[in-house]
């Protein structure tokens, strides 16, 4: 390569990185409007004073009252609506396969289940007890699913791994049904989480899940180049002094505790770690290193917009935004499955 070719190439890349960095930098904008306009936009009309007084931490009024909740619910909105697009793209990166979600993977009904035996069974209420149940459940599902989908003579395939997840799902589903049918006592408040949502937001939830959530950020930092080196392929992954034990590790203990934080404050919400890798990966490419911040903000944005949606559409009442998120990702999913490059990324 000449002298020219290497300037050439360099202020390409420089231009690359100028192009992303100010992407960014417009996403960052875009999820502060959303923001915005999920503390000023609700089911009950407030004033511009009293988002003011909210913001401030008053609550005199019932107005004021409801901005300081819109605070709450948002900035969990954000937090979850992060993890699980970020869990999503690292399962996807991990697995090589276009189809996986926490959700559609069983990954978070296997959480789900965890939490729900925990309260049943062992009477526990604890919020930070809450979350390492759901790291158990996750971790437990996601194993049984891999398994699952790699057995048989042709290997782990993208529509195996759905299949294995799908129906693993189901039967956790079942199985929590099961446990809840006689409960009554806690059958009213479990099914209510069971839908997904960000409606109970508080200041103690957000405080218990902050620490595992930069947990599975700093593993998923870790992670990137990782993942780069596992696109290529196990022998060239290898050959490029990669431990792909390590690096699946890594991603994978990243994937799950994020999903499982966020399964723990708000429930399982489903197809944020599907849309949102996708659409990302799709504007800005497939670098993991970029493509992994990129989730963050656009699965935050997808959230809280979702959310705000909710709680619109239904006025004076709301709509869960696990179920907005699902009504929105299933006709996704549908598309993707019906694509070519579904075998793999």
């Amino acid at each position: 390569m000449t002298g020219r070719e290497k300037s050439k190439q360099a202020a390409g890349s420089n231009e690359q990185l100028l192009g992303k960095s100010l992407y960014f930098l417009l996403a960052i904008v875009l999820l502060a409007a959303i923001t915005a306009a999920s503390i000023a936009i609700g089911s009950r009309q407030v004033e511009i004073q009293d988002i003011f007084s909210g913001l401030r931490g008053s609550a005199q009024t019932i107005e004021e009252a409801a901005v300081v909740r819109r605070i709450m619910r948002t900035f969990l909105a954000i937090l979850t609506g992060a993890a699980l697009a970020l869990s999503g793209a690292l399962m996807q990166g991990l697995t090589r396969n276009p189809l996986a979600d926490p959700g559609i993977l069983g990954v978070n009904a296997g959480a789900s289940l965890a939490v729900v035996i925990g309260i049943a069974f062992f009477g526990i209420t604890a919020a930070d007890t809450f979350i390492w149940m759901a790291i158990l459940g996750a971790s437990i599902t996601a194993a049984l699913v891999y398994a699952l989908g790699s057995s048989g003579p042709d290997g782990t395939s993208p529509l195996k791994l759905a299949l294995a997840g799908a129906a693993v799902s189901i039967a956790l589903s079942s199985i929590i049904t099961a446990i809840l049918l006689p409960r009554v006592d806690i059958a009213g408040g479990v099914r209510a989480w069971l839908v997904g949502g960000v409606g109970g937001a508080t200041p103690d939830g957000i405080v218990y899940i902050v620490p595992f959530l930069t947990v599975g950020v700093l593993l998923s930092a870790v992670s990137a180049w990782r993942l780069n080196a596992l696109a290529l392929g196990d022998r060239l992954a290898r050959g490029l002094g990669e431990n792909l034990v390590v690096a699946r590790l890594l991603a994978a203990a990243a994937g799950i505790v994020l999903c499982a934080a966020a399964t723990a404050a708000c429930g399982p919400i489903a197809f944020v770690g599907l849309v949102v890798p996708h659409v990302c990966r799709t504007l800005f490419g497939t670098d993991h290193r970029w493509l992994l911040p990129f989730c963050a903000v656009f699965g935050a944005c997808f959230l809280v917009a979702a959310d705000i949606v909710g709680r619109v559409v239904a006025r004076p009442t709301e709509i869960e935004v696990g179920i907005i998120a699902a009504f929105l990702g299933a006709p996704f999913f549908i598309w993707i499955v019906r694509q070519n490059k579904v075998r793999q990324l």
